[in-house]
C-alpha cells in the first residue's frame, strides 16, 4: 500500500503549511515541470516560497544542456547544506533537498555519492513520484532515486488542476528526442520521443482556459514531431492539434517550441497561413550555416534545405518572425565554416536568437571528436555572431514603431499603472496606464522599439473599454 505524507497538525487542529522552494534551470519544459511539481506537492500542504532559506523542501530542477551544468548544481547544493545546518542549529524543522531534471537523470548515483545532503534524486519522467519519495525519505527508509523513463505514467499521475496565475501558460505535449545530434544529451536524459494523447492535451488546455489563460505555448524537445493519439485512435499531428486547441473558447493564442527543421511538415506550414491563433513567431534552430559542420552534428538537414524551408514558411505567413539557436566553435569548425553561419544569419534575418559557445557533454560523440576549437577563438566567433543577432533584433523591434498591434497584457509593470504584455511576435511590450486591462488582448500603438522590448500606448477604444 502506498504511504501518504500527512501535514502535521498545529495546535488549532489545522494542518501546518510547509514551504516549497523550486529553483529552475534551463528550458521552458523545466519551467512547466517545476509548475507541475508544485501541483503534485500542494495536496501535501506545500505552499511555494521565493526564498530557499525559508523552505522545508528545496528542489533544484536542473538542465544538462549548458556548460558545467552539474558543477553549478553541486555548488548550489553546498549552499543548501549550509542553510540546512543553520536551520537545524536554530531548532527549525529539517530541510529536505531534492535534485530533479536532466542532471538528476544523467548523474543520479554520482549526486548521492558526492553530496550526501541530497535526500531525493528524481528524473524528469518520475517527478510524479515525489510524494512517495518524500514520504520514504521522511521515514528514513526505502529508495531515494526515481529516474525511470515512463512519461505516460507521469502524466497520468499528475493532478488535473494547475496552480497557474496570469493569462499565459506552458503546456507540455511531447517529450524526448530521437535525433541524436552529436553535441546533445537530451536523448539520454529525456528518453525517446513520446507524445501525449490529444484528449489529455485538450483537457489540460480547457482547464487552463477556464482559469483565464488566453495563450498557451506547447512544449516539446521536438514539438513539431508530435504524433499523439487522436480521437479516432490514429496518430494526430501538431497542425491538427493546433486546430483543435483553437476551438477552445477563450484560448486565443497558440505558440510552440522547440521545433526541428526535419519535422516542419507542409501541413504545419499551411496551418500558419490559415489559423489566426497560431502566432507568427517560430523558433527553428539550425545550429550552424555550414553543411560540413551540420553533418558532423548529425543534424540530418543541410543549409539549402533550411533556407528553402524558411522561404516556404514566410510564403505561407509573410509576417513570420524567425528565432533560432546557434553553436559556435564546434569541433572542426574553421573560419570558413563560421563565415557560412554568419552568411546564413544575414540571409534569414532573425527577430531573436540564442548563440552559444560549444562545450563538450560527457557521453556525447562530439566530446571526443578531433579538432576541438580553442576557447579564445570560439569566444571571438561567439561575440561576432551575438553582435550580428543583436543588430537584427534591434532592427526588427524598431520596425514596429508607428504600427498598431494586438498585445496580450500579462502583468503589472514597474512604474505606476504600467502593464507589460506580449506582441504576436513574442516581444515584451510596456504600456502605461493599462494595468486594469491585464488578461485582455488590446490594440496598442507602438511608439518605439528597443533592444529587448517595445514601448506603446493604448488605443482610445481600449482605454474606453470597447
Amino acid at each position: 500500500m502506498t504511504e501518504t505524507l500527512v501535514p502535521p497538525a498545529a495546535s488549532d487542529g489545522q494542518a501546518t503549511p510547509r514551504r516549497l522552494f523550486i529553483k529552475t534551470y534551463g528550458c521552458q519544459m523545466n519551467v512547466y515541470d517545476s509548475e507541475r511539481m508544485a501541483d503534485v506537492l500542494r495536496p501535501l500542504g506545500y505552499a511555494t516560497t521565493d526564498t530557499a532559506g525559508d523552505a522545508d523542501f528545496v528542489i533544484l530542477n536542473t538542465c544538462h544542456i549548458r556548460e558545467k551544468a552539474a558543477e553549478k548544481v553541486y555548488s548550489e547544493l553546498g549552499k543548501l547544506r549550509e542553510m540546512r545546518d543553520i536551520r537545524l542549529a536554530a531548532g527549525q524543522p529539517r530541510m529536505t533537498i531534492a535534485v530533479a531534471g536532466c542532471v538528476a537523470q544523467a548523474e543520479g548515483e554520482e549526486i548521492m555519492r558526492r553530496q550526501p545532503a541530497v535526500d531525493i534524486v528524481v528524473g524528469p519522467q518520475a517527478y510524479h513520484q515525489l510524494p512517495e519519495l518524500l514520504t520514504r525519505t521522511a521515514r528514513a527508509r526505502g529508495e531515494r532515486i526515481g529516474a525511470d523513463f515512463a512519461p505516460v505514467d507521469k502524466f497520468d499521475a499528475l493532478p488535473r488542476a494547475r496552480g497557474v496565475s496570469g493569462p499565459t501558460a506552458f503546456l507540455t505535449v511531447q517529450e524526448g528526442c530521437d535525433k541524436f545530434c552529436t553535441f546533445c544529451v537530451v536523448p539520454y536524459t529525456r528518453g525517446a520521443e513520446w507524445s501525449r494523447p490529444v484528449a489529455a492535451v485538450l483537457a489540460e488546455a480547457r482547464e487552463l482556459a477556464a482559469r483565464g489563460v488566453r495563450e498557451v505555448t506547447l512544449l516539446g524537445q521536438n514539438v513539431n514531431a508530435y504524433d499523439g493519439e487522436g480521437p479516432d485512435g490514429k496518430s494526430s499531428t501538431l497542425a491538427r492539434l493546433a486546430y483543435a486547441l483553437a476551438d477552445i473558447p477563450g484560448l486565443d493564442r497558440i505558440r510552440y517550441t522547440t521545433s526541428h527543421p526535419n519535422d516542419m511538415s507542409d501541413e504545419l506550414i499551411a496551418a500558419h497561413g490559415a489559423l489566426d491563433a497560431l502566432m507568427p513567431w517560430l523558433h527553428l534552430p539550425v545550429q550552424s550555416g555550414s553543411d560540413r559542420i551540420l553533418r558532423l552534428m548529425n543534424r540530418k538537414h543541410g543549409r539549402a534545405k533550411y533556407l528553402a524551408l524558411v522561404d516556404r514558411i514566410r510564403e505561407a505567413r509573410p509576417d513570420m518572425a524567425m528565432s533560432g539557436d546557434f553553436i559556435v566553435g564546434f569541433p572542426g569548425e574553421t573560419e570558413t565554416d563560421f563565415e557560412e553561419t554568419m552568411d546564413l544569419v544575414r540571409r534569414v534575418g532573425y527577430a531573436s536568437a540564442f548563440a552559444f559557445m560549444y562545450s563538450p557533454r560527457p557521453g556525447t560523440p562530439a566530446a571526443t571528436m578531433a579538432g576541438q576549437v580553442p576557447d579564445g577563438i570560439a569566444r571571438e566567433r561567439l561575440h561576432a555572431l551575438q553582435a550580428l543577432l543583436a543588430e537584427q533584433q534591434l532592427a526588427f523591434n524598431r520596425d514596429k514603431a508607428g504600427r498598431t498591434i494586438d498585445v496580450l497584457l500579462e502583468k503589472k509593470g514597474r512604474h505606476g499603472a504600467q502593464a507589460v504584455g506580449r506582441s504576436p511576435w513574442l516581444q515584451s511590450v510596456h504600456v502605461d496606464d493599462a494595468d486594469h486591462l491585464i488578461g485582455r488582448i488590446v490594440p496598442v500603438t507602438i511608439e518605439y522599439g528597443q533592444q529587448n522590448s517595445l514601448k506603446g500606448r493604448l488605443m482610445e477604444k481600449a482605454v474606453d473599454g470597447a
